[in-house]
């Protein structure tokens, strides 16, 4: 079996959840890391047992001994340096959101195609393990046929979260790089992912979104908050995304204080995962009510991390077995398009259909 050689490019803190998915595999091997920050990518590299550290991506790129780029940057960066990875001859993982625009998007598909390089989009919701058990009971008719789907966001404080600096996050609040608010187009593109791999593709959408001061001290805002719904091309099949910045609400997490829950009710029954990123309802991560009965689901894995770590096995499955990474280049395009249907509703106060939304 072929050994897959990886570079990680970027090295800050959700690196470390990238790295995990490597540990212990006799089919794939990180052999190199870069990021502009000499230091900083060596101390990854010690910490992870790598020997090459790069600071200039090019020359990454010219290393024949990388066959997979793990692509995690700043959104901004990500079309550029995803078709020179492609043209480079290198697989790529890049991190969402996939691209700014619809047009970034299909210049990075059309590289991958053009160097018949694998592509996909890094995006662990999905794969996470509440959420899988979730699809497989709606693919099965546990609930019947699915007609609602709510998902729910919110933020918080934790004593015991990661301590994020300002200068680490702060990209996020500048258009240019972001390409949108660090709530409903950053993270909210793991919601918007998770929408479509439950749901189906999307017909239409409307959304409104408000704005909250994220540091009291600082002209920056959140983009919160906001209530996106929106109808799928599947018959009879409706869903509701919603944002809260509530910034005072105490949670439990070891990562990001944020609160994320989903709801998929059908005529037969209703499924609930009550967390992932953090502990938040007293309530078993995985629920179904059917039959006048709620009974709790049982799933082995429900930290975070879990989900890093078998999103990061399922491409390196794909790429030394054969097969298609669940979250392609078309994929990936398809959510991107949904995300800025909503921003495209609620800037121009008007319905919006994803297929249509093409720059």
């Amino acid at each position: 079996m072929p050994l897959l050689r990886v570079a990680i490019v970027g090295c800050g803190r959700i690196a470390d959840l990238h790295e995990l998915g490597y540990r212990g595999r006799e089919d794939a091997r990180l052999v190199a890391v870069c990021d502009t920050r000499q230091n900083l990518a060596q101390a990854k590299a010690k910490s992870w047992g790598v020997n090459k550290v790069y600071t200039d991506y090019s020359r990454l790129l010219d290393d024949p001994e990388v066959d997979l780029v793990e692509l995690l940057v700043p959104h901004h960066l990500h079309a550029a340096m995803t078709v020179a990875a492609c043209k480079a001859g290198k697989h790529v993982s890049v991190q969402k959101p996939m691209a700014l625009t619809v047009a970034e998007a299909d210049r990075m598909i059309a590289a991958a195609a053009e160097a018949k390089v694998v592509l996909r989009v890094y995006e662990n919701f999905v794969f996470y393990p509440p959420h899988v058990v979730a699809k497989q009971m709606i693919e099965a008719g546990e609930i019947g046929e699915p007609q609602m789907i709510r998902l729910h966001v919110s933020t918080g404080k934790s004593k015991t979260a990661w301590k994020v600096p300002l200068r680490a996050w702060l990209w996020r609040f500048q258009q240019e790089k972001a390409g949108g608010g660090p709530l409903v187009f950053d993270h909210g593109y793991h919601l918007f992912s998770l929408a479509h791999t439950l749901g189906g593709d999307v017909e239409r959408v409307v959304a409104w979104l408000d704005r909250s001061k994220a540091i009291p001290v600082l002209p920056l805002y959140v983009d919160a908050p906001a209530t996106i719904m929106f109808q799928y091309k599947a018959a009879r099949r409706y869903g509701l995304l919603d944002f809260a910045h509530t910034p005072n609400m105490v949670m439990d997490s070891i990562y990001y204080a944020d609160d994320d829950r989903v709801e998929v009710i059908g005529d037969k029954g209703i499924i609930f995962v009550n967390r992932c990123t953090a502990r938040t309802v007293d309530l078993p991560p995985l629920m179904l009510f059917k039959d006048g009965k709620t009974t709790p689901i049982p799933v082995e894995r429900v930290e975070w991390h879990d989900s890093f770590i078998d999103c990061t096995r399922d491409l390196i499955e794909v790429l030394t077995r054969g097969g298609h990474p669940r979250l392609d280049g078309a994929t990936g395009r398809a959510v991107l398009q949904f995300a800025l249907a909503a921003h495209i509703s609620a800037r121009e106060r008007r319905e919006v259909r994803p297929d249509e939304v093409r720059e």
